[in-house]
This record gives structure tokens, C-alpha cells and sequence, in this order.
């Protein structure tokens, strides 16, 4: 009989704590870090920001859009306001009831949103990154709520709730490598295309301000990531102590990996590119960590931290696109090698149930295929849907600001304030 069990409550809340600690102060830092002196507050306060925002978004409908039954694309909107529940808050939750693919958990439906909710809450400040430096603070908050409702929770929808089409074609994606990796990556890029270069690309100095910040900034997210990748399992159990074990595997590997390339190219190893390979891995394994095995998460992360690295710079010069903190070079990329990735890797144990006892999902080349239409979805989707809010945007209250406001900075344009 389903019940509420203490021990997978008190995990997936510690888990849900530590992925809002991933955004305050985890990205805040890590992205402030990385800008010019004159835009530190700005980044902060968007991630500070967004943090708030995101979580009266998905109050509202968000939560409901993402995970009632709907139809194959879209939530039904009967959970607004979070309406019903106090109808059953003490009881378990079941996502998807009354369904073929019901899920039941032991946690209450209390946990499970908030859980969810701290994902829809990080995704969008980390394509604050790409573009960082000139985009309007009244832009971002009107582009992200109306791409939280319009992007992030359908793709939700398809891929986490048991009515998606794409769960029910049967996608391998534990903790978002198509709902918040490839999808920020590939928002980030579209944005950093329409609202073109930061003033001075490539003739200006455009160094990191303060790399310790950026260095105890991905230090909250290497820590955080573990209760990102391992509260999916919705509770303290062998899946999610095998998903904590392979992110940390596969984040050594990245680290590693984009060092170590970074070294050989470059003369020197830096702290900037280490930081990113630790990132880079950290995302490669979010899609498999419920899936794969120590041994495929080590090889995760090692190709992940040299791609991520070629992304972040050949790939970028070659194109010639102001991707300001590489939201996709990172996310974007690092994404979809996790997402192919679990195709091919995929251990059936770790998915086996009360119901399918030898598991449900064993990677190989039909697995690979579901991936790669999930990716290839998740791309076309992503990017014809942010470039359309952002021109919706663009025509209600402008995307970037003045050229003067931008040689000035956005912290004292702004906010009016400014780090001394």
C-alpha cells in the first residue's frame, strides 16, 4: 500500500534545498565572478531576481502546465494557484493518477512541486549568461515569465509527466538534460543572436572580474548538483546513492579532461577552464545520472570536459557569436552528449520497479534513437520559441540598452548601485 515514507521525504527536501542553493548564491556567484566589475550587481540581482519570479510563475501555472495529465504537449490548467492542494497534502503523491504510466511516491505532492520548482527557477537564471552585460532588467523579467510558461513547463510536460509524448515514447532523461540543459543552452544562444555582441567583442578586455568568486560559485554547484542529479529518484534509496556516485565521477573526469587540453593548447592550466570542466561534466551527467554505471560516467565527463572546451572557444570564435558566460558552449553542448550519451549507456537494474523487476530501459540503438529525438525536438522547439518571446519582448519594452547605458554599466544604469 503507498504510503508517506520519512526518510525519502527528509531526502528529496534535503535534495530541493540544495538545488535552490545552486542559484542563490551558487550561479549568482559563479556568473558574477566572471563578468566586468561594472555589471556584477546586475548578473546577482538577476539570478536573486529570477529566483522569485520563477517561483510565483510556477504558483500560478507553471506546475500545472508542466505536470497535470493535459494531453501529449500541454498540462490542463486545473491546478492554477495550486488549487486542490489541500484536498490531499498529507497524503502521497502520484504523478500522473488515473493514468497508464502513474507514478506513485512516497513523498507528498508538497515536496515533489517544490522539488520541480527549484529547476524551473535555475533554468532560466543560467541563460542569463549568454547575455549577460546588455539586456534591459525589465526585458529579462518579462521574457522569462513568458518563456517559464510557454517553454520551459511544456517541455516539462513532454518529457516528466506521464502523459508527454515524449515519456511515453520513452525517454531516458533523469534530471534534465532536454528540459533544462539543452534548453538553456540552446535559449542562450538564440538570445545572444538577437540581441547581438556586447560593445567592444573582441577589441575590449573582457576578463573575468573576480575569479574567486566564480570559484566558490562552482563550488555550491558541484555540491548542489549532487541533490539535482539524485532527488529524482523521489527518495533515499540505491538509485539515488548511484546517481550522487556517477555525478561526482563524471565531474572529476570533465575537470580533468578540459584542464588537462586547456594545458596542452594553451602552455597553462587555468582556473577559469578547470571550473567550466567541472560545469561541463556536472551537466553531461544530469540526463544519465539515474541511468548509467561509474565506468560510462568517467567516460561522460572526459569527453564532455574537451568538447565543452572546443565549444567554448573554437566553436564560438568560428561563429562569431557573443555567447557571454557560454551558456551554450557548456549547457547546450554538454547537454546533448549526455542526453546521446544515455542512449548507448543505459543500465536497465537501475530503473527496474515492483512492476518491470528487470528493468525498463537498457540502452542501445533504440534507446539511442529516442534520445536523439528528444534532442533534435528539444532544439527545434527551444529555438523557434525564444526567438519568437524575445521579439514579443522586443516590441513591449525592449531587449537591450543603450549604448551609452551599456560603456556606463548596469549596475549604476540599472539599479544604482555599484561594487567598490
Amino acid at each position: 500500500m503507498q504510503h508517506i515514507e520519512a526518510g525519502d521525504v527528509a531526502w528529496v527536501l534535503v535534495s530541493t534545498l540544495m538545488v535552490l542553493m545552486m542559484t542563490i548564491p551558487g550561479l549568482a556567484l559563479f556568473y558574477a565572478g566572471m563578468v566586468r566589475k561594472k555589471n556584477v550587481l546586475a548578473i546577482m540581482m538577476q539570478s536573486f531576481s529570477l529566483c522569485a519570479a520563477m517561483t510565483v510563475v510556477w504558483l500560478v501555472a507553471g506546475y500545472s502546465i508542466a505536470f497535470t495529465n493535459g494531453n501529449a504537449w500541454f498540462g490542463d490548467l486545473s491546478r492554477l494557484f495550486l488549487n486542490g492542494l489541500a484536498d490531499h497534502w498529507d497524503q502521497p503523491f502520484t504523478l500522473g493518477a488515473g493514468t497508464d504510466n502513474a507514478q506513485p511516491t512516497t513523498i507528498p505532492e508538497s515536496v515533489f512541486l517544490m522539488f520541480q520548482m527549484t529547476f524551473a527557477i535555475i533554468t532560466p537564471a543560467v541563460v542569463t549568461g549568454s547575455c549577460a552585460d546588455r539586456m534591459k532588467f525589465s526585458a529579462m523579467l518579462v521574457f522569462f515569465t513568458l518563456w517559464s510558461l510557454l517553454v520551459y513547463a511544456p517541455l516539462a510536460h513532454w518529457v516528466w509527466s506521464a502523459t508527454g509524448w515524449l515519456a511515453v515514447m520513452g525517454v531516458a532523461d533523469f534530471a534534465g538534460g532536454t528540459v533544462v540543459e539543452i534548453n538553456c543552452g540552446v535559449t542562450g544562444l538564440v538570445c545572444a543572436l538577437v540581441l547581438g555582441k556586447r560593445l567592444g567583442f573582441g577589441q575590449e578586455n573582457m576578463a573575468p572580474w573576480n575569479l574567486s568568486y566564480a570559484v566558490i560559485g562552482a563550488c555550491l554547484l558541484w555540491v548542489g548538483w549532487m541533490g539535482f542529479n539524485s532527488g529524482g529518484a523521489m527518495g533515499a534509496n540505491a538509485r539515488a546513492g548511484m546517481a550522487v556516485l556517477v555525478t561526482q565521477i563524471a565531474a572529476a573526469g570533465a575537470t580533468i579532461s578540459w584542464t588537462f587540453a586547456e594545458w596542452w593548447l594553451r602552455g597553462k592550466p587555468s582556473v577559469l577552464g578547470a571550473i567550466s570542466g567541472a560545469v561541463a561534466g556536472l551537466v553531461a551527467i544530469t540526463p544519465a545520472a539515474g541511468f548509467v554505471l561509474p565506468g560510462p560516467a568517467l567516460a561522460i565527463g572526459l569527453v564532455a570536459g574537451v568538447v565543452c572546451l572546443w565549444g567554448a572557444t573554437s566553436l564560438k570564435a568560428a561563429l562569431g557569436y557573443d555567447d557571454s558566460l557560454d551558456a551554450f558552449g557548456v549547457h547546450g553542448i554538454a547537454g546533448i552528449i549526455g542526453m546521446l550519451a544515455t542512449g548507448w549507456f543505459a543500465f536497465g537494474p537501475l530503473t527496474a520497479t515492483k512492476d518491470a523487476p528487470a528493468g525498463v530501459t537498457m540502452g542501445g540503438m533504440h534507446q539511442l534513437g529516442v534520445q536523439m529525438v528528444a534532442v533534435l525536438a528539444t532544439i527545434a522547439y527551444c529555438a523557434i520559441a525564444s526567438w519568437v518571446l524575445l521579439k514579443i519582448t522586443d516590441a513591449l519594452v525592449g531587449l537591450r540598452v543603450s549604448t551609452e547605458e551599456e560603456r556606463e554599466g548596469l549596475d549604476i544604469v540599472l539599479h544604482g548601485e555599484q561594487v567598490f
